[in-house]
């Protein structure tokens, strides 16, 4: 298929997919969720399918030379077609935000305004490896009315396609247009260029992936796009911490889950506690496997500590290794984390209240933490019930983005035959 055709079939696609999402966003919250639980009914009844779609890509994984943790990313095994399952009902028992209508206020004119939730209309995923975002993806979306327009990695295409194609049946048994949900069928890297240029039909797009796919997507797209690069989080240490919580928190920031993003890559200590909390805590972390690398004050206090190389401040790791930095005051840790930061996620533990507010309102980051571990940025953690992903831009998410992130709010009005004098 060259170029012109991958235009027309994914142009053709992507207005499907705007007509189907006009008749989705007008169903009723007990239809959507009938669709996710007969969704989860047939990821069941059809196990063995998906195991088989899903040994397609294995195999030519395998043959491909993926490293074992590729592919593990890439199998849908038992385990993770049960969490596709349990996610499905999860978001079935959501509170729906569609029509929700509030701020309500009469002005002086005699009208009522009100703001009323709607969805987004199409969203477009693009997504590497995991298989399992096909579903997770798709049932958000729908739950919060949107229709959406999936673009997979090429290595995981047999399993998505199977995956759409099950809650594309349940879509048509409800009498809903299967477009609203659809996986782009071109594994040629120049779909995802053409995805990015339907500007007409899709209203954003959101990517799921390492650093490099999302810089490119967010480069070459002419719509918009609610991305988060990396996860660079931070744990400082104020002057007044407490030093056991200190440490607890820095143990599970990095040792519980190292790759991933709420993961703490940087632990900033002020220098009025350095001396006591620093060779406490770096037994610990180096206990667990972690590899320090600090600066002089941090290697003089703990001669462990590897020194530090400039290119490795800022870096998210993603494994057991983390930077340590001596900071004068919370001034330069404040300063650090805004030049080396990621708007994702900054700790605190501190038992000053006026520290801790002055940290909340300076610190620029999508979840800032007081005495509590960075692994808590997470929607199913925040009471969202679900998470589509984790934004570090503004507009118009910021954070873990839940069925309200995938909604947006219109203006109602009612009134009694007033006009504008």
């Amino acid at each position: 298929m060259d170029n012109k055709e991958i235009d027309q079939l994914i142009t053709a696609m992507a207005e499907k997919g705007r007509a189907a999402a006009r008749k989705l966003a007008a169903l009723s919250t007990a239809v959507k969720n009938d669709i996710l639980l007969a969704t989860a009914e047939q990821l069941k009844s059809e196990r063995d399918f998906i195991r088989r779609e899903n040994e397609k890509d294995l195999a030519a994984g395998r043959e491909k030379g993926l490293s074992p943790a590729m592919l593990d990313r890439l199998e849908l095994s038992d385990k993770v077609i049960a969490s596709m399952i349990q996610g499905l009902e999860e978001i079935a028992a959501l509170p729906d935000p569609v029509g929700e209508v509030d701020d309500m206020k009469r002005r002086p004119s005699g009208i009522t305004v009100g703001r009323m939730r709607v969805p987004l209309g199409v969203v477009g995923m693009i997504y590497e490896s995991r298989p399992n975002v096909t579903i997770d993806a798709a049932a958000l979306c729908l739950k919060a009315g949107n229709g959406v327009l999936l673009r997979g990695g090429s290595e995981a295409i047999h399993s998505n396609l199977a995956l759409a194609g099950l809650l594309q049946k349940v879509l048509e048994d409800h009498k809903v247009p299967k477009e609203a949900v659809q996986v782009i069928p071109v594994t040629d890297r120049y779909g995802v260029n053409a995805m990015l240029a339907q500007e007409e039909f899709v209203d954003v797009i959101i990517p799921r992936g390492g650093e490099g796919l999302i810089r490119f997507v967010t480069e070459n797209s002419s719509i918009p796009v609610l991305k988060h690069y990396k996860g660079v989080c931070h744990l400082y240490i104020d002057e007044g911490g407490d030093i056991d919580t200190g440490i607890r928190i820095a143990i599970n920031g990095k040792t519980q889950r190292p790759g991933v993003c709420n993961a703490l890559e940087g632990l900033l200590v002020h220098k009025d506690i350095a001396e006591r909390f620093l060779p406490a805590a770096a037994k610990e972390l180096m206990g667990a496997g972690v590899e320090l690398l600090g600066c002089e004050q941090s290697c003089a206090l703990v001669p462990e500590i590897k020194l530090a190389m400039d290119a490795d401040w800022g870096t998210e790791f993603l494994d057991l290794k983390m930077v340590v930095k001596v900071v004068e005051n919370m001034d330069e840790a404040m300063s650090y984390i805004e030049q080396y930061g990621s708007q994702h996620t900054e700790v605190i533990v501190t038992e000053s209240y006026a520290n801790s507010q002055r940290f909340l309102r300076e610190v620029d980051a999508s979840a800032v933490m007081i005495n509590a571990s960075s692994r808590f940025n997470d929607g199913g953690q925040f009471g969202l019930g679900a998470e589509i992903g984790i934004s570090t831009t503004k507009l118009h998410a910021y954070g873990p983005m839940g069925l309200e992130e995938l909604t947006t709010k219109k203006f109602v009005v009612y009134g009694e035959g007033q006009v504008r004098q």
